[in-house]
């Protein structure tokens, strides 16, 4: 119907017109789009577990991931559907489990505890079961006792071996600490990196360098063009006779691709690479290759093929980062400021570290809405910190490693991978430097969606007009930001099987209903809050009366209070306490089912609800709620749950 409705206004504006050619443009993009994403979602259709599940199977390996930093391997199986599987599951070993014969391609036997792909636990959170569903993974869960190998790989994934090959021969082959580091810029692997050393990364801006992009891309056929071109042109003879600029672009395009595959081909990965192959075709052919076009292809391919990862952060920080690389230095003022001129070394220098502030900055200004969006959280000294980061992953880091596999082959690479670590060990201590300091990174609630596009479609405005029209697109962005920032924080969080119940205050303290919560609840719920600070016990709140069984507070509004009862054992109650203690609360949370009689002055939120609504996020002044499961009926994971659920009610 949008798409009619476009088409119909596109066909009444006056001819020629600027409105009659963007709004058949849209229609078809918004036709196509939705196709492509109806297209995917079917092809890519596979049965889900309904219920938990605990059995013996057979499983061939798929894919096999080391996370080190978890003490964890997670191994992808296809079930051939065997004892009523999904097709393909995902379960994870510990160390003791693991055997060096577990390669893609082996066929093991295993006992496992599966449960279904999961949903949101609260509002707005990670839909696991919507990425579980595009991988085509129909349940998820935990190897049980002593796996035996069936039958040994014959022909496995050749990528996946060098890959997981390569990256042990990293972590070998580097000091101490910054191994991990070292896998994740060649192959991509971030299963070693410590908990303490992502969280700086991140919290410092530096996270990008972790997730195989552009900058990586870059630096690998960078390396590869200037070798190759080196390297032809020590012959004469072949410099007179040959195109040398357009061999060396072929071969950085085959190590492009080659180095695409090897680290998994991940979105950023072959949006960069297709980025890569394009520039090197205009560079041979003597064109501009750094235009807008470029980034409008690249995205045009990724989407086409995984139209899906729109709606993912990685796609959107990933192409929101190059295009406003683009856009910044196609401005004018900037085009005359980086332009080329004839002055002293010095001045050269510092106007190329102001060109880098400047686009950092840019950067930054445009990723941190998304990066809120996504994760809640987000760097404040990125900019800074990149300045001195890029330059050295993109000339020293990236270099030295890859001298270092060159040089291995000869056994003389340990010097490389010295300078390399090295130079990981002043990254690491730059990020955890950056992430120390005050204010470093700030935190806001769940936001709601509609900011986010309108920040967005300011953004697109800006980017895409040339006129002076295009700076109605700074205001449209201006306002999306601020509604994001004004954004209220959640009073009350309930997750989805109603076993954590967290309040939240104005300035953003957290209590937790159980204080035995575990670090992933507790990151979670600090997420949704926009809370940065260590959680409390309910116990401990001004207000609150606790047993062993429940707890009762008090929660101050700015037009009433509101008493709220919650439940957190499974002890019995009887039915008329039950009763007379719901008659005088407002609110009443459980993971149980409580009985009829049980009727608080608002709402029930007991096991009955929760496995309807998901999780939820109470606002007391507007007296509204929002669910997990709202408006998600339609999609095709949620459906096919509901369906696997109630075929299946049989699942031990």
């Amino acid at each position: 119907m949008a798409c009619a409705a476009l088409l119909i206004l596109g066909i009444l504006a006056p001819p020629y017109s600027r409105i009659r050619q963007l709004a058949r443009m849209a229609a078809v993009a918004i036709l196509l789009g939705f196709s492509l994403i109806a297209f995917r979602s079917h092809t890519v259709a596979e049965p889900v577990l309904g219920k938990i599940w605990i059995g013996e199977f057979y499983g061939q390996i798929e894919a096999v991931e080391n996370i080190s930093a978890r003490n964890v391997y997670r191994l992808r199986l296809a079930t051939g559907g065997s004892s009523d599987l999904p097709p393909f599951v995902r379960v994870n070993l510990t160390p003791e489990q693991y055997q060096d014969d577990f390669q893609p391609g082996a066929i093991i036997r295993l006992r496992a505890r599966l449960l279904p792909p999961a949903g949101p636990t609260l509002p707005g959170g990670y839909d696991f079961a919507r990425r579980a569903w595009f991988q085509q993974i129909g349940a998820t869960g935990t190897a049980l006792g002593e796996l035996q190998l069936f039958q040994e790989a014959e022909n496995g994934a050749w990528f996946a071996t060098q890959r997981t090959a390569l990256t042990e021969h990293i972590l070998a082959s580097m000091p101490q600490g910054s191994g991990a580091i070292g896998a994740a810029l060649v192959t991509g692997d971030q299963g070693h990196i410590s908990a303490a050393d992502a969280q700086a990364m991140r919290d410092s801006g530096l996270a990008h360098l972790l997730s195989i992009s552009g900058l990586h891309v870059t630096a690998v056929v960078g390396f590869i063009f200037i070798a190759v071109s080196r390297f032809f042109s020590l012959s004469p003879w072949l410099a007179l006779r040959i195109s040398i600029p357009v061999i060396a672009a072929a071969t950085a395009a085959l190590g492009a691709l080659g180095y695409t595959l090897l680290t998994g081909g991940e979105v950023p990965t072959v949006r960069s690479c297709i980025a890569a192959i394009l520039i090197l075709i205009a560079l041979a052919m003597g064109r501009d290759a750094l235009t807008l076009r470029l980034v409008a292809f690249g995205a045009m391919v990724v989407l086409i093929f995984w139209p899906e990862a729109m709606a993912g952060p990685s796609f959107q920080l990933s192409f929101a980062a190059v295009a406003t690389i683009v856009v910044v230095h196609d401005l004018p003022v900037v085009k005359r400021f980086t332009e080329r001129r004839d002055e002293s070394l010095f001045k050269k220098a510092a106007r190329a570290v102001v060109s880098l502030i400047l686009t950092g900055v840019a950067i930054e200004l445009v990723l941190t809405p998304i990066a809120l969006f996504h994760f809640h959280k987000a760097g404040l000294y990125g900019a800074m910190a990149n300045v001195v980061a890029i330059p050295m992953t993109t000339f020293i880091i990236m270099p030295a490693e890859a001298l270092a596999l060159v040089f291995d082959v000869i056994g003389l690479g340990a010097p490389f991978w010295w300078l390399a670590g090295q130079g990981i060990a002043a990254i690491l201590t730059l990020a955890h430097y950056v992430s120390d300091l005050p204010g470093a990174v700030t935190m806001l609630p769940a936001m709601p969606i509609w900011a986010f596009g309108t920040f967005i479609m300011g953004a697109l405005i800006f980017g895409l007009l040339t006129s002076h029209s295009r700076y109605c697109g700074v205001a449209l962005s201006a306002l999306g930001i601020i509604a994001m920032v004004m954004a209220p924080r959640p009073d009350i969080l309930v997750t989805g099987d109603g076993k954590h119940l967290a309040l939240v205050s104005a300035d953003g303290d957290v209590a937790l209903l159980r204080g035995k919560a575990g670090e992933f609840v507790r990151g979670m719920i600090s997420e949704k809050a926009g809370s940065d600070g260590e959680a409390i016990r309910i116990e401990d709140w001004l207000g609150a009366q606790c047993t062993a069984d429940n707890c009762v507070v008090t929660l101050k509004g700015k037009s009433r209070n509101w008493t709220l009862l919650a439940t957190r054992t499974r002890n019995p109650i009887p039915s008329m306490e039950m009763a007379a203690a719901c008659k005088r609360v407002d609110i009443v949370v459980s993971d149980r089912w409580l009985p009829k009689s049980c009727r608080p002055k608002w709402i029930k939120a007991d096991r009955q609800l929760l496995e309807q609504t998901g999780g939820l996020a109470f606002y007391l002044d507007t007296q509204s709620v929002v669910t997990a499961n709202e408006n998600s009926g339609h999609l095709p994971w949620v459906q096919a749950a509901h369906a696997a659920r109630a075929a299946q009610p049989s699942y031990q």
